[in-house]
């Protein structure tokens, strides 16, 4: 990678890591307490249903949904968000689970489904610049619940790739950083690729 993190606050750098297809990625941390992640999801589905592509994304599998209207609901029930989609739904245990009735959920269970890490990522491509934005939540075992991709300055709405960089469709991301990272600058290292390239 050639980007160069001295320059950034020391608050605005990322943890640099290696995912497991090896490839780079910045990471930033985000609170995994009950209230920040249910306004965390909350505002991504309600106010940016349109822009974004979600699904667990593991091992042999990526699930990238896209939602045709908004939310017909947004409940929460026993640590559980669930997003109503209409003719679909999903639910995440962000909060303490206790189960229902007479079938109360075990303690060592509760822990697992629970989101233990969330994160807002960028994926770093082979030109050692970023070119995938989201965010990443993942249970007390370390198994994927959910990413979100944020939309992408080198794709159009449709996924067809652009002629050139269109750095407006970063706004969710640098909204995301300023309001969960108190990062209200835009960050030069987003903006320094020229073109889309796998990571």
């Amino acid at each position: 990678m050639d980007q160069d993190l001295s320059a950034l606050p020391a608050t605005a750098l990322p943890v640099v890591a290696t995912d497991d297809d090896g490839a780079p990625v910045h990471l930033f941390p985000l609170p995994t307490d009950e209230a920040s992640l249910r306004s965390l999801v909350e505002h991504l589905f309600r106010d940016h249903w349109a822009d974004i592509t979600f699904g667990p994304i593991i091992q042999g599998a990526a699930w990238e949904m896209r939602a045709s209207a908004p939310p017909r609901r947004i409940g929460y029930l026993d640590g559980y968000l669930t997003v109503d989609l209409g003719t679909w739904h999903f639910h995440l245990c962000i909060g303490p689970t206790k189960g229902l009735g007479a079938r109360p959920t075990p303690p060592a269970l509760a822990v697992r489904r629970r989101t233990a890490r969330a994160e807002l990522f960028r994926r770093i491509g082979p030109d050692g610049h970023p070119v995938s934005w989201g965010m990443r939540l993942w249970n007390g075992a370390g198994e994927q619940q959910m990413t979100v991709f944020l939309p992408n300055p080198f794709l159009g709405p449709s996924d067809k790739v652009l002629a050139a960089p269109d750095w407006s469709r970063l706004a969710i991301w640098d909204a995301l950083r300023a309001r969960w990272l108190d990062l209200t600058a835009a960050d030069p290292v987003d903006r320094a690729g020229t073109a889309f390239r796998h990571a």
